[in-house]
């Protein structure tokens, strides 16, 4: 195993003064935003609209296609847009087609009651989602890309500027959203929400146009390892058509990420790693599933909600999410996942206090900020160590396939929060408590695969 070597103080914090350091804050605010629309958004006009806890928990299975979306990574790695691809390169142009049916689908959400069409509303959702998922592919791909293979320290500083950018996508797209929200329903708008995803669309043209700073290199050395794979693949066939050659470029593009994986790891060791991503941030994911839910119930109006959720916390991850990624740097990844998951775990016991005691603003901000604190430290620890288990040949199906089964666990799983509620009759201490346990099984697993895992920094 290869640890990042350890740095001083200030040579770890200069890192993050790299000019590509901010490209890769603008690719996770990228990545980032679309969640707020399918997420909080969502969940929060439904609630006003008057569904059901149970239904909107339901709902979140649209989230679940980001679990499947290494399905469909090897083709968006070697298809070409036409004319896109030629214009602005292969990487900024699959962002920039996704990014456009994320603004028309957020048109159509404007021009639709969710009462009288649930079932169009959770479609375009899941329009969205795909949308969402696809461009994560390559925006994964771009920002690993960024870094040299030989830049350890790089690459972890990168780790955390990406789950910098994704939170300040996430968090400031809530806030935006949510005194959007707000302040037109004041002035009396009864179509508040849908007016709302307009403005929210006007972030996603202004984002479209900061990806046109952000380089994008075209890299022989992977088309060159990607056709010497299929090469191997046609060499089995005796005779060579259309057919085959199809037959070829299918599992050249398919196969080829996986077979790598398994090979460089083991086959026991690989399944202990798919086993660790799919369960690690579970407890987080029914915790922020139910969150925004929980807040509105126990009293709290969507300007404390934008003030102290996302305004407060996204100061909080922001520093927290550089602090963690320097910790990373000097202490190792594994050390940081212990750690991430250990403190995930205690800060749930937070919200079972808030749920348990009288409404209280300061308990309210306190259970915030460290539950941000724990996110973002857990977060950057784990983009970190997919990042430093792909293969560069196949960055981008190695790090689809590793995150989306992370985010299996977290959408497929998390879709019952609403029900387990319901279940415990709105008993919300009891829930956040469970929450808090679900980190168990996942590090157990780490801790069995420690020694034997693989990590490179090159």
């Amino acid at each position: 195993m290869i640890e990042i070597k350890k740095q001083t103080f200030s040579e770890m914090f200069s890192v993050y003064f790299d000019k590509r350091m901010l490209k890769i804050l603008l690719l996770g605010a990228i990545s980032g935003f679309p969640w707020v629309l399918i997420g909080s958004s969502l969940s929060l006009w439904l609630k006003e609209d008057g569904l059901s806890r149970s239904t909107i928990g339901w709902a979140g299975l649209i989230f679940g296609v980001y679990a499947f979306n290494y399905l469909w990574a090897p083709l968006i790695d070697r298809i070409q847009i036409p004319f896109i691809t030629k214009k602005i390169g292969h990487r900024r142009g699959w962002i920039v087609l996704m990014q456009i049916i994320i603004l028309i689908s957020l048109v159509l959400w404007s021009t639709i009651n969710p009462t009288e069409n649930l079932a169009i509303i959770i479609t375009i959702g899941l329009v969205i989602a795909i949308a969402s998922a696809t461009q994560d592919i390559t925006v994964d791909a771009l920002r690993i890309e960024q870094i040299g293979e030989n830049e350890g320290k790089s690459m972890a500083a990168g780790a955390a500027m990406a789950v910098v950018g994704w939170w300040t996508g996430y968090k400031l797209g809530g806030v935006l959203s949510l005194f959007s929200a707000e302040f037109l329903q004041n002035l009396g708008f009864e179509n508040y929400w849908q007016l709302t995803f307009l403005i929210l669309g006007i972030l996603v043209i202004i984002m479209n146009i900061g990806l046109m700073f952000v380089n994008e290199t075209y890299s022989f050395e992977r088309l060159n390892k990607q056709k010497e794979n299929d090469r191997l693949i046609s060499s089995k066939f005796r005779n060579e058509n259309l057919f085959t050659q199809f037959l070829t470029w299918i599992g050249g593009t398919v196969s080829g990420p996986i077979i790598s994986f398994f090979k460089k790891n083991g086959y026991s060791i690989a399944l202990g790693i798919l086993g660790f991503v799919f369960l690690f941030k579970v407890g987080e994911a029914f915790l922020g599933r139910m969150s925004i839910i929980f807040y509105k119930e126990i009293g709290f109006t969507k300007s404390d909600i934008a003030i102290y959720s996302k305004t407060l916390g996204w100061i909080t991850t922001v520093i927290f999410t550089l602090l963690g990624g320097l910790f990373v740097i000097r202490s190792g990844v594994l050390k940081a996942m212990f750690l991430a998951g250990i403190v995930m775990a205690g800060t749930n016991f937070l919200f079972s206090i808030l749920a348990w005691s009288d409404k209280s603003e300061l308990l309210f901000a306190i259970a915030v900020i460290f539950d941000d604190i724990a996110a973002a430290f857990a977060t950057v620890a784990f983009v970190a160590f997919i990042s430093l288990l792909v293969d560069r040949a196949y960055t981008a199906t190695q790090y689809a396939l590793l995150a989306s089964i992370g985010t299996a666990g977290r959408t497929t799983l998390a879709s019952s929060s609403g029900a387990l509620v319901d279940w415990l009759n709105g008993d919300w201490g009891i829930f956040f408590i469970l929450t808090a346990l679900m980190v168990i099984p996942s590090l157990i697993i780490l801790w069995v695969i420690k020694n034997k895992l693989k990590l490179s920094d090159k």
